[in-house]
């Protein structure tokens, strides 16, 4: 062995203190704390102890993967992916954006999953017994990978408000529900997208269980003229950034 070892008191050289600080602190401000009394449920479903770290394993850390290979042509427009040949029923939205590591890297080959409810607020799910109207061109889920630099893409309809049992005459702003996996099954990443001067939103107990009045903007996206198509849709922008100072509200179920 040669070299004498190291002094645990001598400072880092300045390339490696200045590689390290670049990372940002989590904000513990910008989730949900897993109980919150206006989200009534919540409460009954939290945890009442300390949660019990669970050691990865292999199985964990490896798979299983999504690829290419899982998507089929036109995952990514709900408003025709229903296959009947008749369009979904509702105003047409584009909504596109990226996904970033916190020093604003892309993260590409991630795959991107969305669902929803329909123009009419209704959810084409069995447990759904709200009684708006289905409709039978519109299945409320869609998929893409992100490319080269972190983008995404879907057509959709917009989402309408729809009751829940929250509080008295309690209504869910319009919104899209976001899933983004990793490398593996257990770092999936669940959030949701809300839009643009929605009354709602003040008043939604899951919206306001984040914290940071700056933090719950993130979840709202911009209109995007840009990505508007004439004649056919508007656009929204919505970036999710994985984590740092500004990271992006998860596990906002």
């Amino acid at each position: 062995m040669t070299g004498t070892p190291r002094d645990p008191r001598r400072k880092e050289p300045d390339r490696l203190v200045s590689k390290v600080s670049r990372y940002q602190p989590l904000d513990e401000r910008s989730h949900p704390a897993y109980a919150s009394p206006r989200y009534a449920s919540s409460v009954y479903r939290s945890p009442r102890e300390p949660l019990i770290p669970i050691r990865q394993t292999l199985s964990e850390l490896t798979g299983p993967s999504f690829g290419p290979e899982i998507l089929l042509p036109g995952d990514a427009d709900l408003t025709s992916n229903a296959g009947t040949g008749s369009p979904a029923l509702g105003e047409r939205i584009i909504i596109g954006g990226r996904v970033l590591e916190e020093d604003g890297r892309p993260v590409s080959n991630t795959l991107v999953e969305v669902w929803q409810c329909n123009a009419a607020g209704r959810y084409n799910h069995v447990s759904d017994t709200h009684d708006a109207p289905l409709d039978p061109n519109f299945l409320g889920a869609g998929r893409c990978l992100t490319d080269a630099e972190g983008r995404y893409r879907f057509v959709s309809i917009k989402p309408g408000a729809y009751p829940w049992r929250n509080h008295y005459n309690a209504w869910r702003p319009a919104h899209v529900h976001f899933s983004l996996f990793g490398p593996a099954y257990a770092t999936r990443l669940v959030t949701q997208m809300y839009f643009p001067g929605d009354p709602l939103l003040d008043i939604d107990a899951i919206y306001m269980s984040i914290p940071s009045a700056e933090a719950r903007a993130r979840l709202i996206a911009r209109f995007d003229h840009e990505q508007s198509r004439p004649h056919y849709a508007l656009g929204y922008r919505f970036d999710i950034v994985l984590r740092g100072r500004e990271e992006t509200p998860l596990e906002a179920l």
